[in-house]
């Protein structure tokens, strides 16, 4: 098994940048708004919904859980695809506006890794168009060997699926590759896959298990805005090549 870091997968909600609280929340709660329902989650209630991964499983999961009684017009499958496509066309006019960045390191990391001839992917639950948008607004698409997202694999993290689908269009061994995540549910879909994995966590994740993390940070950090090591043997300010290289040999 190879050790040389050939390629960086990264994850996207929360990894790339902090989407989540201040991105698909917002677009999802201006969504219901926009079809007619009273519903609106908070900051809170919503970390409570990331324990579910995709945005169509987790409106069914809380309809299911806290809205039994609510009976769409037509089909649920229908409904849950119609409230999505809402919360994507809101979620894309946030990104437009600048109010999602990305977060400290992430750029400098990945255009690092792309001089350096690393290949580039992305594994996230995401759908399709919201990957695209972030990467057209602030890096560029056409830097990412494979663009794994959505519905692309039927089982969504924790399962392995969407890992086990970059690495394979990839043609690469696992232990050249290292994945940088943002969640539990992440971590375990990519230690499933058997790789080597860092943790950037922010305010939803930060108090979850990443005991199986090579290392876990505040995030990947930049010169002049050090990282904070949550755990792991790391002593730099920032996260960087030379680092990733060496949690592959260890």
């Amino acid at each position: 098994m190879s050790n040389q870091l050939q390629c960086l997968i990264f994850d996207v909600d929360g990894t790339l940048a902090n989407t989540e609280r201040d991105g698909h929340r917002v677009a999802f709660n201006r969504g219901f708004q926009t079809a007619g329902l009273d519903w609106h989650w908070s900051v809170d209630f919503y970390g409570e919904l990331l324990t579910v991964s995709g945005g169509k499983e987790r409106l069914k999961y809380f309809l299911r859980h806290y809205l039994p009684e609510f009976k769409p017009d037509g089909e649920l499958n229908d409904f849950v695809a119609h409230l999505h496509q809402l919360k994507t066309k809101h979620y894309l006019e946030l990104l437009k506006s600048g109010a999602i960045a990305l977060r400290p390191g992430t750029k400098r990391l990945i255009e690092s890794a792309k001089a350096a001839g690393i290949t580039l992917a992305i594994a996230t639950t995401t759908s399709l168009p919201n990957v695209i948008a972030l990467l057209e607004k602030y890096l560029d698409l056409d830097w990412f060997a494979v663009i794994a997202a959505g519905d692309i694999v039927p089982a969504k993290k924790p399962a392995p699926d969407i890992y086990h689908y970059v690495i394979k269009r990839l043609e690469l061994d696992a232990g050249s590759v290292v994945v940088v995540e943002d969640s539990d549910n992440g971590l375990a879909s990519a230690i499933a896959a058997g790789l080597t994995t860092v943790v950037t966590v922010n305010n939803y994740t930060e108090q979850q298990d990443f005991s199986q993390a090579a290392l876990v940070l505040s995030d990947l950090g930049e010169p002049e805005q050090p990282c904070r090591v949550i755990q792991g043997n790391f002593a730099g300010n920032y996260l960087d090549l030379a680092a990733l290289r060496s949690i592959l040999i260890h």
